[in-house]
Order: structure tokens, then sequence, then C-alpha cells
């Protein structure tokens, strides 16, 4: 049911991280820059072939790889989709032979169960930042940095 996303997913890739952008819960992301990290994309699949949840890893560096974009649709949160699709970019991260990889969340503790840690923003190199001078809270941002060592 996890697989990587299609061109076809996009659409609905978009419509779920709006969803959560518009609560304020998560930084939505323009479809043209979905189409452009469509390689980046994880999707769960329902059977029935719609996207009910999606998550993605872009590499930063050499050794660092982010989590980001992860996001279950509302009516199907609890089930363990977001840690399939969270583990999912954590073990292609390690196939790439990433070491270390991050993530910026309003939901720590999700992560923190996945054997992250918090860290403090500076700790991330500048290069990860240029997201945020298009980001609607920026310069004030409120996610929490965290980042796990991988082997």
């Amino acid at each position: 049911m996890i697989r990587k996303a299609t061109i076809q997913d996009i659409k609905q890739i978009h419509a779920l991280l709006s969803e959560y952008g518009n609560r304020g819960e998560l930084l939505s992301r323009p479809l043209s820059e979905l189409y452009d990290h469509v390689r980046d994309f994880f999707v769960y699949e329902e059977p029935e072939g719609g996207i009910i949840g999606c998550g993605a890893l872009q590499f930063c560096w050499e050794d660092l790889a982010e989590v980001r974009s992860l996001a279950v649709h509302p009516d199907h949160t609890g089930k363990g989709i977001g840690k399939m699709l969270a583990q999912s970019a954590l073990d292609e991260a390690v196939a790439f032979g990433i070491k270390d990889i991050f993530t910026l969340t309003y939901r720590p503790g999700f992560f923190e169960k996945m054997g992250f840690g918090v860290i403090d923003r500076s700790e991330l190199p500048l290069k990860i930042w240029s997201d945020c001078i298009t980001c609607v809270k920026f310069p004030d941002c409120d996610e929490i940095a965290m980042r796990r060592h991988l082997v």
C-alpha cells in the first residue's frame, strides 16, 4: 500500500497537504513545487486507489536528509500509516548512505517515538533554510527541529 509517488498522485498529495496547511499544522507546498519533487514522495494508497497519506525524503547534503510533508488524511490517523510512511523515508535514507536525518515539525511526540530528538534549529546547516524565505511564518518559525542519527 506504500509506494513511490507518480505524477498522477500530485493533485491528491497537494489536496492533503493543503488541508493541513490551512489548519496551520503543516507547511503546504505549491502545486508546481510538488511536481518538481515528485520523486521525493511516498504515498499510502487505499485499495480503491485514493491517496490517504504522503511523506517525502529530501536530500540536503551528502550525509543529511529531511523527512518532510508527512500527512495522513484526518479520517485515517491513528492506524500507523504515518509511521509506515516515515519508516519508508528512513529506509530510503539508509539505502542512500545518509548518516543524519532531520525534520521540522509541529508533532514532536510522533517523531520522538521514531528515535528523533529535539535540537536547536541553529544546529542545521544554512542550506536547509532556503524554503523558509517563502514561508508565511518567516522569520517567526514555530516548528520544532528534530534530528536522528542513522546507523
